[in-house]
C-alpha cells in the first residue's frame, strides 16, 4: 500500500499499518509519510531512569489508568540499536504484555541507529504520526544509560526520571544530570526498606515533586497522573519554545555527525593544516549547501 492508503488503514484501526508507517518513518521515507498527515497534537510524556528502575512496570500501570479514562495511548520505547540488524534488540516490552490485546494501545521499540543522544533520530516524526493517527497520550521510555538521557526533554513534558530505594541513588542520579531534566521524580518500589530516606535524599537535590510508587501494585499512580496533569497545566509558550530548540539542536547535531565532509575536515585539523573553529564553520557551511533544495 502506498502511504495514503496506509495512514488510512490505520486510522480504522490496523495497528499493522501503524507499525509498517513507523518502519519508513525510520527510514528514507520519513518526509513522504509526514507531507501526508494532517496536523495534530498529543501529550508526551517522557520516562528514564537507570536499569532495573521500573520503568516499564511504570508506563504499563499508567497505560492502564490512563485508558481507565478512555484515552488512546502509544507506548515509545527507545532501544539501544543491535550491532548486527540495526533493529531494536529488546523488541515490545514483555512487562506491556497485559496491553498487547487493546486495540486502543499501541507499543512499539524503536532503535537509536546511532543517533548521538538517547532518543532515536526519528522519535519527533513518529510522535507527530501517533498524533495524527489520533492517540492522546505518547509515552516515550528511553534506555537510562548514561547522560544522554537528558534529551528525552527535547521531546516529552513532563520528564519523569524513575529511581529505586538505594543508598547513593539521589547523588547518582545528580551526577548523571537526570535530576536536572526531572519534572517529576518517582521513587518506585516504595515499599522497600529505605524508600522514604531516598525521598528525602531527592527533595534535597531537586525542586521538583518527589514521589513514591509501588508500580507492580499500581500503588501510588493517581497521585503520579495527578502530578502530570498539573504540569501539563502549567506549561507556558517559553517552555515550549525551550523543547522545540533543544530538539532541533539534537538533530541538527545528528545530521553533522554523519556529514561526508567531517572526516576530511577532521583530518585536516589533527595533521595541523586547519583549526578546529574554521573546520567547524566550513562544516556548518558544506551542511547549508548540502541541504539546499534544488
Amino acid at each position: 500500500m502506498n502511504v495514503a492508503d496506509l495512514i488510512q488503514a490505520s486510522q480504522s484501526g490496523s495497528t499493522r499499518a501503524t507499525g509498517r508507517l513507523l518502519s519508513l518513518i525510520e527510514g528514507d521515507r520519513r518526509d513522504e509519510v509526514l507531507a501526508a498527515l494532517e496536523p495534530a497534537s498529543a501529550s508526551v510524556v517522557g520516562i528514564t531512569g537507570p536499569p532495573g528502575a521500573g520503568k516499564s512496570t511504570t508506563i504499563a500501570a499508567l497505560v492502564g489508568a490512563y485508558r481507565e479514562r478512555g484515552m488512546r495511548v502509544a507506548v515509545l520505547a527507545v532501544d539501544p540499536s543491535s550491532p548486527y540488524s540495526g533493529g531494536a534488540i529488546l523488541g515490545d516490552r514483555i512487562r506491556m504484555a497485559a496491553h498487547i490485546d487493546d486495540p486502543d494501545v499501541f507499543i512499539r521499540s524503536i532503535a537509536t541507529r546511532g543517533h548521538l543522544g538517547g532518543l532515536a533520530a526519528a522519535v519527533p516524526a513518529a510522535i507527530r504520526l501517533l498524533a495524527a493517527l489520533s492517540y492522546d497520550l505518547i509515552v516515550l521510555e528511553t534506555v537510562g544509560v548514561g547522560q544522554s538521557e537528558i534529551e528525552i526533554a527535547a521531546v516529552a513534558d513532563p520528564t519523569i526520571v524513575i529511581l529505586n530505594p538505594g543508598a547513593g541513588d539521589a547523588v547518582q542520579a545528580a551526577k548523571a544530570g537526570l535530576l536536572e531534566v526531572a519534572d517529576i521524580v518517582v521513587v518506585n518500589k516504595a515499599d522497600r526498606e529505605g524508600a522514604k530516606q531516598t525521598a528525602r535524599d531527592l527533595q534535597a537535590e531537586t525542586s521538583a515533586p518527589v514521589l513514591t510508587l509501588v508500580a507492580a501494585r499500581s500503588e501510588g499512580v493517581t497521585e503520579l497522573m495527578d502530578a502530570i496533569d498539573a504540569h501539563h497545566r502549567a506549561d507556558t509558550p517559553a517552555r515550549r519554545a525551550s523543547r522545540a530548540r533543544a530538539q532541533i539542536l539534537s538533530l541538527a547535531q545528528t545530521r553533522l555527525h554523519s556529514h561526508p565532509e567531517l572526516a576530511g575536515l577532521a583530518a585536516a585539523v589533527a595533521d595541523g593544516r586547519c583549526d578546529p573553529y574554521t573546520a567547524a564553520g566550513q562544516l556548518l557551511i558544506q551542511s547549508a549547501t548540502t541541504d539546499k533544495p534544488d
